[in-house]
């Protein structure tokens, strides 16, 4: 698979999921068992058509936009003002859904502050809203071979709306995850490799061990052989990250990944975009079915973001 096709698998993966989820969002565990999503519908929980995405989407496309002409933090925080004030990449022209740390970090890139320290720092400022839209840069720093390097630009992306370690090691577990996806044809030794080289790395840096220990099941477990009941589908990231991966690894297909995230119930788009956004760069653009992008919102847009996208990494 070239890199166009990993781009579009990965970032249509992310807005299909994140569109199959929307109709769900906040139904329990148990009621998603009760009726489970078997297929993308519409309006349900935000009342939105079938094929709608949300912030998870539109802050991807924010965050590849702000990409296309370089490492520029201020340019990428930039399009997120423009999404939260103008409507900017929405995919019916408003906004209808933002967490609390995501706007008041944007509130405070309005006024002018230094881009990567305007995220919450707090230890209550670690829901998943920047790993939902954090998949753009594994294409961008695929090759940059130093590590610290990668993990310094995953710090300021994510510190943008989430500046938490909490939420910049889940940033970078799935980052590099992801990188060693694009070339490791066996997802679970690409996991176990990543887990090796992220925990190796992270144990050179004078961390406080508390944050490590919230990513045992994924650094020192097999997190695809947890239990469904210690899985949750909630919106804190540390929760997120392992949805996600236990929805990838757990299954063999893309539909197969996002219906199980959705199913989990709760914060049921993005739990889906995160995954799609795996299982799509994995399995590749033909692996989603034809009638979920047929409904996307938007798609012809998407799909000329990613031509721009993947020529700007050609500079």
């Amino acid at each position: 698979m070239n890199l166009l096709e990993r781009i579009r698998g990965g970032i249509i993966g992310v807005a299909v999921g994140d569109a199959l989820g929307v109709p769900y969002e906040f139904l329990s565990r148990n009621e998603m068992k009760e009726n489970p999503a078997e297929k993308m519908i519409g309006y349900g929980s935000h009342n939105q058509p079938a094929g709608t995405w949300s912030d998870d989407s539109s802050l991807t496309f924010c965050l590849m936009e702000g990409l296309l002409n370089g490492y520029n933090t201020k340019n990428i925080a930039d399009k997120f003002i423009a999404w939260y004030d103008k409507s900017y990449w929405t995919p019916h022209g408003h906004v209808f859904d933002i967490g609390v740390t995501t706007r008041q970090s944007i509130f405070y890139m309005e006024k002018g502050h230094t881009p990567e320290i305007c995220g919450g720092m707090d230890e209550y400022s670690n829901g998943n809203g920047s790993l939902m839209r954090i998949l753009p840069l594994v294409y961008f720093i695929r090759n940059i071979e130093n590590i610290d390097e990668r993990y310094q630009m995953i710090k300021d992306i994510s510190s943008l709306t989430h500046a938490h370690l909490r939420s910049v090691i889940a940033c970078f577990i799935y980052v590099e995850y992801a990188i060693e996806l694009l070339s490791n044809s066996n997802k679970i030794i690409a996991y176990q490799i990543t887990k090796k080289r992220v925990r190796t790395y992270l144990e050179t840096k004078d961390l406080n061990p508390k944050e490590l220990g919230f990513y045992f099941d994924i650094l020192e477990g097999d997190i695809y052989k947890v239990e469904e009941d210690r899985i949750s589908g909630s919106g804190y990231v540390v929760n997120s990250l392992k949805a996600s991966l236990w929805c990838f690894i757990n299954t063999d297909n893309y539909k197969n990944a996002v219906i199980k995230a959705v199913n989990l119930g709760e914060d049921t788009d993005t739990t889906a975009a995160i995954t799609g956004g795996l299982a799509g760069l994995y399995y590749g653009p033909e692996a989603i079915p034809k009638e979920w992008i047929n409904k996307l919102a938007r798609y012809e847009d998407i799909e000329n973001l990613i031509l721009r996208f993947k020529k700007s990494l050609e500079k």
